[in-house]
């Protein structure tokens, strides 16, 4: 059997026994706590000699009601001074026993200061976290499954200028301004369990209504069931503007506004595409400027481009919202038409060419043309054409015939 000194040494707790007011044994952990570089620092010298002076009186008190056969007394904790001058914090638990013949006491010391620095770290880790919670850009929220909102970061002040406790309670659905993309999300976080970056819009509580963009996760009980919704939503409002403006910049001509060469040829193969699976009818013509050349020649390309704003302005102004006018480049133009069938087509390129011939362009000071005409050369879409390319070659032929009959006038592709 193990002798008790020996158990009291391999203990990896501060452990020391005290006769007559007098600590007699230690071991290595508590000479370790008490930073002592040899036990005789501690052995032999009284635990007055440890105990933090304003604990002094509580110590001695709870070591003078011990004797053997009584309840230990409960764990508290004290303040001790180390060898050193360092003060640490301790929990305290004693007992009575005999020691050798005599009345002692056995303490066992637990050294508390470690766990006061990891809680000192959590509590300024708490801190830094609200902090940042408090500052952070984006808003975070919680949902139940039913949709209300149990929990919302203090971000939404600013971006939909509401309390958060003004939303906390209310189903998130309330600040969406289309049913639809509340819908799309749910169905999103139900199939897939997770969303990033998904689109979304809300309305603010002036009305005005910004683009969001949510990152979030479904939330299960125990059971595995839907139990809500948590995540981040952040105001990507000037984000999605600029790339809708970037998509308008990337699709527009910079001079008149209308369609570019890409879109333009991007909606005719949209439109070849409807006609192969729907049957829808199209006509693709193409419109050059006459003389447009001498425009240049005479008065300067400055006035050329306004030519052309004024003539795309007439153009615009004579067709549907199914139909589109492109600038293919220069002064060539390109123009869908939707219709029932090629007479229809014709009919509405005859009325686009009389609206050209009736512009008169406004002065600008300095002389300039005072009218346009331009010459128009249409192909209807055929059951062969495979590219958008095969309508192109017909119009730009037919075009080429307009010319050659004397201009301002359309001609239509056999």
């Amino acid at each position: 059997m193990a002798h008790p000194h020996d158990l009291l040494h391999s203990l990896p707790g501060a452990v020391l026994v005290i006769c007559d007011n007098v600590l007699v044994q230690a071991n290595p952990a508590c000479l370790r706590l008490l930073e002592a570089d040899s036990v005789d620092q501690v052995v032999g010298h009284a635990p007055e000699d440890f105990v933090h002076p304003p604990d002094l009186t509580r110590s001695v008190q709870r070591t003078s009601v011990l004797r053997p056969g009584v309840a230990d007394n409960q764990p508290t904790q004290m303040r001790v001074r180390t060898c050193k001058g360092a003060l640490r914090q301790v929990l305290i638990s004693s007992a009575a026993f005999r020691h050798e013949g005599r009345d002692a006491v056995l303490v066992n010391a637990l050294d508390m200061s470690l766990q006061h620095d990891m809680q000192a770290q959590l509590r300024e880790s708490e801190r830094n976290f609200r902090a940042l919670f408090e500052n952070m850009q984006d808003v975070y929220y919680r949902t139940n499954a039913e949709g209300v909102v149990v929990n919302v970061g203090p971000a939404v002040r600013r971006v939909l200028g509401v309390e958060p406790q003004d939303i906390i309670g209310r189903k998130a659905e309330a600040w969406y301004p289309n049913a639809a993309d509340r819908d799309a999300f749910k169905q999103a976080i139900l199939a897939q369990g997770e969303v990033a970056d998904f689109p979304g819009q809300m309305v603010r509580s002036d009305g005005r209504v910004i683009d969001i963009s949510i990152s979030s996760r479904a939330l299960r009980d125990g059971d595995g069931q839907f139990a809500g919704v948590e995540g981040l939503w952040r105001d990507v409002t000037q984000r999605r503007q600029m790339e809708r403006e970037l998509r308008r910049m990337a699709h527009t001509d910079m001079l008149t506004g209308i369609a570019n060469r890409r879109a333009f040829l991007e909606q005719a193969e949209a439109c070849l595409r409807r006609f192969r699976t729907e049957g829808r009818w199209f006509a693709l013509l193409m419109l050059d400027l006459d003389h447009f050349k001498s425009v240049n020649d005479r008065f300067g390309h400055h006035e050329g481009d306004r030519v052309l704003v004024h003539f795309a302005e007439a153009v615009q102004s004579r067709i549907s919202g199914a139909d589109m006018l492109g600038r293919l480049g220069g002064e060539e133009f390109g123009l869908l038409l939707v219709r029932p069938d090629a007479d229809a087509a014709e009919a509405a390129g005859q009325t686009v060419l009389r609206q050209v011939q009736e512009l008169r362009l406004p002065g600008n000071g300095h002389g300039g043309p005072q009218g346009i005409t331009t010459s128009i050369g249409m192909a209807g879409v055929q059951p062969g054409d495979q590219r958008v390319n095969d309508l192109l070659e017909r119009a730009d032929r037919a075009l080429y015939q307009a010319k050659r009959q004397g201009r301002n006038q359309l001609v239509r592709a056999a």
